[in-house]
């Protein structure tokens, strides 16, 4: 299980070489604030308001000091967003309070900030701290499950059980290479198997259509894959 797992990842680093977090982000705060808000939503929506956004509260007291409905007014394109200023906001106020104004870089820290789980303190640390994460999206559930790796359903439980396969320093970018093959290729309802390079690997190759240009139809560019949930 350990080499097949590691082989997979290795394969599917080959097929997607830039793999990497698709919100726009300059800093810690900029992305704990645009995965907040990617809850529900698309990675091409949030990237649209997150300038509008980030110009006008630069800073976690900026944020923190804001009027709510100036925010929901950027927002409201996203869908849900009384909730998630509600969120932004009180995980702002808690990095000003608890953390000096500076986003914390720790697991422990992150999870205390309203708003952030450890899904969306895993994106963080990984992606703009360098520390290793295991990001439990969707996708990820669904490709770690398609591969058996685990029969796990909870996401901390999932993160458990594929560290255990993974090597640490690799799980940043485990986890985007299998939420990048999620969007692209492997998807929910009809995955591309005849489009995949694990084919030889994967115990669920048949799942979707393995003829290869019937497979191939299905398959996203990266624009239609940040448009995508």
């Amino acid at each position: 299980m350990v080499r097949r797992a590691r082989k997979i990842n290795v394969l599917l680093g080959e097929q997607y070489p830039d793999a990497h977090c698709e919100l726009d982000f300059t800093n810690p705060y900029e992305l704990l604030v645009a995965t907040i808000l990617s809850a529900q939503t698309t990675d091409k929506r949030v990237n649209q308001i997150t300038p509008t956004l980030f110009a006008k509260y630069p800073t976690p007291a900026d944020l923190a000091a804001a009027n709510p409905e100036e925010i929901e007014t950027i927002i409201q394109s996203l869908g849900f967003f009384r909730a998630k200023t509600k969120s932004i906001m009180g995980m702002a106020q808690a990095v000003v309070d608890n953390f000096d104004g500076a986003v914390p870089g720790k697991l422990k820290d992150l999870v205390t900030l309203p708003g952030v789980g450890r899904k969306t303190a895993n994106v963080v640390l990984g992606n703009a701290f360098g520390v290793p994460g295991i990001t439990v999206d969707t996708h990820f559930q669904r490709l770690v499950h398609r591969f058996h790796w685990t029969e796990e359903k909870d996401p901390v439980k999932i993160e458990h059980a594929v560290g255990e396969l993974i090597e640490k320093k690799n799980w940043t970018d485990m986890s985007q290479r299998l939420i990048w093959h999620g969007r692209r290729r492997c998807h929910a309802r009809k995955p591309a198997c005849g489009a995949c390079s694990l084919a030889e690997l994967c115990p669920s190759y048949g799942e979707g259509p393995t003829d290869p240009k019937t497979a191939a139809k299905l398959v996203k560019t990266s624009a239609e894959a940040i448009a995508a949930p």
